[in-house]
């Protein structure tokens, strides 16, 4: 107020001299400009208060220096009342009430209806000038009929060669996506200045013909007219696009141009676009460079070079930028600096500094009204798990949008919380806000990782009511309901999605699909959409592997994994971990090594992966190469140990497999019960019953979970197989659950180990009723009958085979000999190397007899 009081006292005194000359009233005139330059309308409301006092207020000058005044200030009701006061209207009058309008597009309307009236007047008529205010209004509003109407009168009024109106036509065209149109007016302009070259470069490069941009561009350098700040501004982003070997190649030659044209070089526009674009193809070091040399930095660079730092990973380094550009103390915090850091303190779980920016926003009201900063910071909040302080901040939006909602049921939905999503669900609707394609996609996901499938129909349902599904450009939304129907098991939907998808369909599509049918089985299928797709990424061919993989196809897998790399793809993480079960399948330790060697070079430090090559080496026999990767892998979570665990307890390795867990103990890990289950199997297959009861003891004691039943498997057998068959009889008597066929089948081959015929009689009864489909429940009783010699039993084991037609299948082993690998099946003598096999194991066998084994 101390301003506006000595500015308008400035002003009077000026005036007072100059009471009785013709000059007083330009004073006026050019202070009111600078009110309308620096958006004063307070300022500006006293000096017409002035001007009323002087009897300026009949003079044109001062009246329309008003008018632009209030409606550069946004000031509109006051405009609009000022331009129904004036005595006579003139086009310039009618320019700067369509200009004050045009300034918001929330007046659009108002625009076109007081052009329609300028245009009906019978004494005036629209100027190249009117029409350059109104045609932008044209574009954003999407209305091309009546954009097309005012070209057309532009003919009419011989209007469409001037400059102005050519260049607001090429604007206008170009942002319908009419690129012909544009690009047949530019031609059209008579005398094409650089604004004209401006507008129809950027109008391509919005519509991503880039050549044609570029050749344009060229024709601006070799031509009479010079590009300039803007023109290098439009030109360097489309360079980025073209990414970092070409794009960079094309942006360091505009460089070298800006250098020599010595008007551009300290142009701090240009400085801004040129350190955006080497960020943007993650040239770090060039954009440091460029930043260290700039001698004058604006809000534009501060908010780039910390925005850059942040797309390319570097957060250490934006939060350093940030706190850096704090300290310089020269202009206030704006919201693209805010909305660019608070990811950055995401990334970084930085709550303490995400803390003081929302103190900061708190304490400067134009911030905290801004709703783009307030969504950032319930992003914020929620990816740190600070769900209380998230929901708060969303209650405190003042003018929440359609964003605020989402952000905050994604929160919601990431963690979890049904009834708050739901809650916030029903909220929205009653508060009259309309979802969009983004909070359908958000109650698709939630309702996917919750198997709901009903509700997942109802938001299908919903989005076809709204014809979101024919709106979304990208299938986002199509994609997640396929998805999402193919991840509950209902592929009948997933396939209907999948077919109204044709004209939209992509990669993610089609992975979605490929994923549902590999879940359920349908390897055929998912083979079929694999070889019709034109396009494939890096996670096509994930799926495919680990489909043929996991199906026991070790072959197709291989052929798949060669041939990606053939297309010229590197194998990521998740390939490495799909194709390490062939390894197992083939018992190939060659190709295991192969595998390791290539995660070792491409320094992939994923714990899974870590994991599942230790899993692989047990798997193949090399127990000594897995503990050697356990030794090397320093930060040990409870993936590595559950597999070293699991690596042991296959090789009957109890002792080293209950060192490790308790290692896996000390260090503050808590246990699952995957690893539980896995220390157990240890016990069980090394004889070590006190060792195992301890630990099953702690399940509930000491790590206060409830047993599995795969646990209580695992004592009966690690009792059975100490030959404590009437304990684990007692024990199975004593669990809170219901045996299943694991533990009666563990319990009745420990009866045939010790020969408990009549126990095994009573186990056999309990299994029999349970599981009547597993040919191995049958024969390990027939050979319990056997060793009793109770025939009866075994010709009653042998008729119940044959009436249930089970058959049992023929014992298969095989075995890496020369990276070569040789398979054997009980029955079959198809090995080209069998004659000499078989007089191994004849030479073999007499040497055995003449050493007198006891095995024999």
């Amino acid at each position: 107020m101390s301003r506006m009081s000595e500015a308008l006292s400035l002003v009077l005194q000026r005036t007072h001299y100059l009471t009785n000359s013709r000059t007083s009233f330009l004073v006026f005139a050019d202070v009111l400009k600078s009110c309308a330059a620096m958006s004063d309308t307070h300022l500006g409301k006293s000096l017409h208060g002035q001007v009323i006092k002087q009897g300026h207020d009949s003079c044109p000058v001062v009246l329309k220096a008003l008018l632009n005044m209030y409606a550069k200030c946004k000031a509109l009701e006051d405009c609009q009342k000022l331009f129904g006061e004036l005595n006579g209207h003139d086009t310039v009058t009618w320019n700067i009430l369509l200009s004050g309008f045009a300034g918001s597009r929330f007046h659009d309307y108002n625009v076109m209806r007081l052009f329609n009236m300028l245009h009906a007047a019978s004494d005036l008529r629209p100027s190249p000038i009117s029409l350059a205010i109104v045609l932008p209004v044209y574009a954003r509003s999407g209305t091309q009929d009546a954009g097309k109407s005012m070209h057309a009168y532009a003919i009419k009024s011989g209007m469409e060669t001037q400059t102005l109106v050519g260049n607001a036509l090429v604007s206008m065209y170009a942002k319908c996506g009419l690129v012909l149109d544009a690009s047949a007016i530019f031609r059209g302009i008579a005398d094409k200045d650089v604004v004209s070259y401006n507008a129809v470069i950027a109008g391509l490069a919005e519509n991503k013909l880039v050549e044609n941009a570029f050749e344009l561009f060229h024709e601006m350098i070799e031509g009479p007219v010079l590009p300039n700040y803007a023109t290098i501004a439009n030109i360097l982003p489309i360079c980025a696009g073209f990414g970092d070997t070409v794009g960079h190649i094309l942006g360091k030659e505009i460089h070298c141009y800006v250098l020599r044209r010595t008007e551009l070089e300290n142009e701090i526009m240009i400085i801004n676009a040129l350190l955006s674009f080497y960020l943007r193809i993650g040239r770090i070091r060039e954009a440091e460079s460029l930043f260290g040399r700039m001698k004058l930095r604006d809000m534009v660079s501060w908010n780039t070079i910390i925005a850059g730092y942040a797309s390319n990973g570097q957060w250490w380094k934006s939060l350093e930028a940030f706190r850096e550009f704090v300290n310089k103390k020269m202009i206030g915090l704006d919201a693209v600096t805010l909305i660019s850091i608070l990811p950055v303190c995401t990334q970084l779980c930085n709550l303490q500094v995400g803390k003081m920016i929302h103190g900061y926003v708190l304490r400067h009201p134009a911030l905290h009204e801004d709703t783009s900063i307030g969504n950032a910071l319930i992003n914020f909040y929620a990816k740190c798990c600070y769900m209380a302080a998230a929901f708060h901040t969303f209650s405190l939006i003042p003018q929440k949008d359609v964003i605020s909602w989402n952000t905050m049921l994604d929160a919601f939905g990431v963690n979890l919380l049904e009834k708050q999503f739901a809650d916030l669900l029903s909220r929205m609707f009653v508060d009259g806000m309309r979802p969009d394609a983004v909070t359908i996609l958000t109650v698709v996901q939630f309702c996917a990782s919750l198997s709901r499938v009903k509700n997942v129909k109802e938001a299908h349902g919903f989005s076809l009511r709204l014809n979101l599904l024919l709106t979304d450009g990208e299938p986002t939304l199509g994609n997640a309901l396929l998805d999402a129907y193919a991840k509950s098991g209902n592929m009948e939907y997933a396939s209907k999605m999948f077919e109204n998808l044709s004209g939209k369909r992509n990669v993610v599509t089609c992975n979605s699909m490929i994923s549902g049918y590999l879940t359920y089985g349908s390897y055929y299928d998912a083979n079929i959409i694999f070889e019709w797709m034109s396009e494939r990424d890096l996670t096509t061919w994930n799926l495919m592997v680990r489909g043929y993989a996991q199906n026991e196809c070790p072959s197709e897998a291989l052929k798949l994994f060669h041939e990606l790399q053939s297309h010229g793809i590197r194998p990521d993480a998740t390939t490495i971990m799909s194709i390490l079960p062939v390894c197992g399948q083939m018992a190939s330790v060659h190709f295991l090594r192969q595998c390791h060697g290539y995660a070792v070079r491409a320094c992939f430090e994923d714990a899974h992966l870590k994991a599942a090559l230790l899993d692989g080496y047990s798997k193949c026999g090399s127990i000594s190469s897995a503990y050697k990767l356990y030794q090397s892998t320093l930060q040990k979570d409870l993936v590595v140990f559950t597999a070293m665990v699991g690596g042991f307890a296959m090789h009957g390795m109890g002792k080293e497999a209950i060192r490790v867990f308790d290692y896996m103990l000390e260090c503050g890990i808590i246990p699952d019960h995957v690893v539980i289950t896995a220390v157990l199997s240890a016990c069980r297959h090394a004889g070590l019953i006190n060792e195992g009861l301890m630990i099953f003891s702690s399940i509930n004691q000491v790590h206060h979970m409830n047993p599995s039943i795969e646990q209580y498997a695992c004592v009966v057998d690690l009792l059975g197989r100490g030959g404590r068959i009437n304990e684990a009889f007692f024990f199975i008597n004593q669990m809170p659950i219901a045996a299943n066929s694991n533990i009666w089948g563990a319990l009745l081959g420990a009866c045939k180990t010790h020969h408990d015929v009549d126990m095994g009689n009573v186990v056999a009864d309990h299994l029999l009723k349970i599981e009547t489909g597993d040919i191995g429940n049958y024969v390990v009783l027939s050979n319990l009958y056997a060793a009793d010699a109770r025939w009866d039993g075994v010709s009653e084991m042998r008729r119940l085979m044959k009436m249930r037609d089970l058959k049992k299948p023929a014992g298969c082993s095989w075995i890496e000999v020369e990276r070569s690998k040789n398979i054997f099946i009980a029955g079959d003598c198809s090995h080209p190397k069998r004659n000499l096999i078989y007089s191994m194991l004849s030479h073999l066998d007499e040497q055995i007899k003449e050493l007198k084994s006891p095995y024999i």
